[in-house]
């Protein structure tokens, strides 16, 4: 097991502590099987798109979750009583899950839809006009100031 010794950061930088809870969080989430299948795409400079293989899953069984940049897709079958079904072989899982992705700052669930077994989630990173960079003209006076 590799762990990373972050204490260095702590003496020099200043309200960083949360960058060793992100890394925690990311080698526990290394933890997690590998179902249900998934992918991860950038579609655009900002906009990405998750898409996971749910065969078996209706709309009702699934469950999307946005909680403090924590996204969780969660599955959960019926129990069955059904004994009267007989597979020679049972290949397709029905298996619940939960799969956790930490989201990025300013990153926004969009929209999430069901086609042909897969289910994809759109996400959009939008950052604040505050937070954009902006042109200071030279000697120019502040927006604030200019009412006086």
């Amino acid at each position: 097991m590799r762990t990373i010794d972050l204490s260095p950061l702590y003496r020099s930088f200043i309200g960083f502590d949360h960058l060793a809870n992100l890394l925690d969080d990311a080698s526990r989430n290394e933890k997690q099987n590998g179902y249900p299948p998934y992918n991860i795409e950038l579609l655009e400079e900002d906009k990405y798109r998750i898409t996971m293989a749910i065969a078996g899953f209706s709309k009702d069984e699934l469950a999307i979750e946005v909680k403090e940049n924590l996204l969780v897709i969660a599955g959960q079958k019926p129990e069955k009583t059904d004994t009267e079904r007989k597979f020679l072989h049972k290949g397709i899982s029905e298996r619940n899950f939960e799969r956790k992705f930490q989201l990025g700052a300013h990153v926004k669930v969009l929209a999430a839809d069901m086609e042909n077994g897969l289910l994809h989630v759109d996400l959009e990173r939008v950052i604040p006009e505050a937070l954009k960079p902006r042109r200071i003209e030279i000697g120019g006076q502040l927006l604030e100031n200019k009412e006086n």
